[in-house]
């Protein structure tokens, strides 16, 4: 009876689809043209969806490994029409806005002059891939398409996976993404969060407009130069001598590189001559702006284009100091999941088979593997946040640690399905009671694409969190390629009270000191050194703004 229904409906459901016949065809990845290590020196890797200072570290890093590559200018609108006209409909505006950004680039290369032949051939686009319940998972097969609707049929697009580990090469390829590709990676990305943290934490307090900009660019070229000059070098002669061939020898380089990336100086040294370069920027930390924490979808939280309605320069000039999300945060969340994975699966064999009880020894051997692996995970986890931890030291002692995965878990759990995936899983609302429990923001926005999907669970689920933290000011706003009238007057609504909270905060921060504001201005113009950007202002853990703790700790050197 359950057979005969079933080939039934399989039968209703291939005339729908218009498969009469029954002949089952597979979906094949369609062919495209090889990418080898002999067409390196005359291709270039494109590459795109990270802030300026994050693409213009990682160019650096993959210069410094022989690769000719350069990101894509930030996306606009007019990308984002681009990418609508020639990608399916229904996807969000990340896919449409990196799309088309590609496209309008590879459009420009023709109006230049070049040919299609010419590009196909001197240029590959690289991208990363992920499954799950989100349109990223989709965004390779979404590139290919608005690239054949548009005329680049047969255009190279790379992919690596974020979830496969720190070794993706795979034999002739141009583009080996070996440990040493990675490694670069990541490097660029951490001193890319804290470039950018410092530059939003400074730049609503410079005295002279544009200081805080010219300071960045002359860091960035800096650091992009010694990322390019000085990449991780493989071991020695002597040591690859003895290793060559053996079954160690992979993971021997590893383990060399890994202890030449965590006892190299010069990135330590580079951070500080950049924390020399900020603190030539004039700063006025008694201004009151209210800060402002962003969260959000991944792409949507990070861009600083149309792509979030610029949404971090219009708060900036609506007299807000922004806290921006670090990727970093991010990288450490994909280590936690991958380790719930594995306690999930403690003693489980890979094949999915039944594991007789007798067998002792397999089941001994399953454990054994299980410790093993959480054991790497957990060493990674630490040398990642050492290494993040030393380069903010060198930069500036105001900058944010890293938030503890575990705290987000448990303090996501009771909302939100810590094993659910997509998107941001649990992360939009635990951060969300995180900075607002430690005191970090005086507001929280969340910026999304309009209909993600793991974006539309969070914000049912912050409902709740914002019924039981009745103080926290929380505001969602969902992007598109318009509606950006809309979302700032949306913005511009609940910043006023973020605004009034914080001056509250700040009078009577005041109030206690027993002192004027021109007393404490007067002892801070007679000690310069409090004047520069990377001055330790010490936090009290009630108080959220700059402006409030800086006098509350100005009253105690005077009161000294």
């Amino acid at each position: 009876m359950i057979s005969r229904r079933t080939k039934t409906r399989r039968r209703e459901s291939r005339a729908i689809g218009g498969n009469r016949s029954g002949q089952v065809r597979h979906y094949r990845r369609p062919a495209e043209l090889p990418f080898t290590r002999g067409q390196r020196d005359r291709t270039t890797i494109l590459f795109g969806g990270l802030t300026t200072a994050h693409e213009r570290l990682i160019a650096g890093a993959w210069r410094g490994l022989g690769y000719n590559c350069e990101p894509l200018p930030l996306p606009d609108v007019e990308a984002y029409r681009i990418g609508r006209e020639f990608s399916d409909n229904g996807q969000c505006n990340p896919t449409y806005f990196t799309v088309g950004n590609l496209l309008k680039y590879l459009r420009g290369l023709e109006s230049s002059g070049m040919s299609k032949a010419e590009i196909l051939d001197r240029y590959v686009f690289l991208t990363a891939g992920a499954c799950g319940p989100c349109r990223f998972g989709m965004y390779e097969a979404t590139f290919r398409l608005a690239l054949r609707n548009s005329g680049f049929d047969g255009f190279r697009v790379l992919l690596f996976q974020q979830l496969n580990g720190l070794d993706q090469s795979d034999g002739d390829t141009g583009l080996d993404m070996n440990y040493d590709f990675f490694l670069g990676l990541i490097n660029a990305l951490n001193i890319g969060d804290m470039v950018n943290e410092l530059v939003w934490q400074l730049r609503p307090y410079e005295v002279e407009p544009g200081a805080t900009d010219r300071a960045r660019d002359e860091a960035l070229r800096f650091l992009h130069d010694l990322l390019k000059d000085q990449p991780i070098v493989a071991p020695g002669p002597r040591w690859k001598k003895l290793l060559d061939g053996t079954k160690f020898e992979k993971k021997a380089q590893y383990l060399v590189k890994t202890w030449r990336q965590v006892t190299r100086r010069d990135l330590v040294d580079a951070m500080r001559r950049v924390r020399a370069l900020f603190d030539t920027v004039a700063i006025d930390r008694f201004r009151v702006k209210p800060v402002v924490k962003i969260t959000g979808e991944f792409w949507a939280q990070i861009t600083e284009g149309d792509g979030n309605f610029n949404m971090f320069r219009f708060l900036e000039n609506e007299g807000a100091e922004i806290m921006v999300e670090p990727i970093g945060t991010w990288l450490l969340y994909l280590i936690a999941q991958h380790k719930q994975f594995l306690r999930d699966r403690r003693g489980l064999p890979e094949d999915g088979k039944r594991l007789s009880p007798w067998r002792l020894d397999r089941r001994a051997a399953l454990y054994l593997r299980y410790l093993r692996r959480t054991a790497v995970m957990n060493l990674t986890e630490r040398v990642f946040n050492r290494e993040y931890t030393r380069l903010q030291d060198a930069l500036s002692p105001n900058l944010h640690r890293l938030i503890d995965q575990e705290e987000l878990q448990r303090l996501g759990k009771p909302y939100f399905n810590t094993r659910a995936e997509g998107g941001e899983g649990h992360l939009e609302i635990a951060k969300n009671i995180y900075y607002h429990q430690h005191g970090l923001s005086h507001m929280v926005l969340s910026v999304k694409p309009f209909g993600c999907m793991p974006s539309t669970q969070s914000d049912g689920a912050q409902a709740a969190v914002t019924e039981h933290h009745r103080d926290l000011i929380y505001l969602p706003i969902e992007t598109s390629g318009e509606g950006e009238i809309n979302a700032h007057s949306r913005v511009q609504m609940v910043l006023n009270s973020a605004r009034h909270k914080a001056r509250q905060e700040f009078d009577r921060a005041l109030a206690s000191t027993g002192r004027t504001l021109s007393e404490l201005r007067t002892f801070v113009d007679a000690h310069p050194e409090m004047k520069k950007p990377t001055y330790p202002v010490p936090k009290k853990d009630d108080v959220v703004g700059t402006a409030a703790n800086f006098v509350l700790h100005i009253a105690e050197m005077m009161n000294r």
